[in-house]
């Protein structure tokens, strides 16, 4: 019964943004930041020493889905830190 109730528990997603992001959180969301900066350098990289064209599009789609999660999430911070000046 306890795996159960775990699983459920993993898989509940919270409706709103907490007001306040914890210490580990925002350590969290600093890595997440550098993740996604560094598979944007690394792409647009690989992209620019690909030959062959189609692979290279392929590669600069994943470069532009990365760009756009490193947008989003800055996003987020700046609307969170802006309701809380607010406040």
């Amino acid at each position: 019964m306890q795996p159960q109730n775990q699983q459920n528990q993993q898989t509940a997603m919270m409706p709103q943004p907490p007001q306040v992001i914890s210490t580990k959180d925002s350590l969290y969301l600093t890595d997440m930041l550098s993740w996604n900066l560094l598979a944007i350098k690394k792409a647009h990289s690989f992209a620019a020493q690909c030959q062959d064209q189609e692979v290279s599009k392929a590669i600069e789609q994943c470069c532009q889905m990365h760009q756009r999660h490193y947008d989003k999430i800055l996003q987020h911070l700046q609307n969170t830190q802006q309701s809380q000046m607010l406040q």
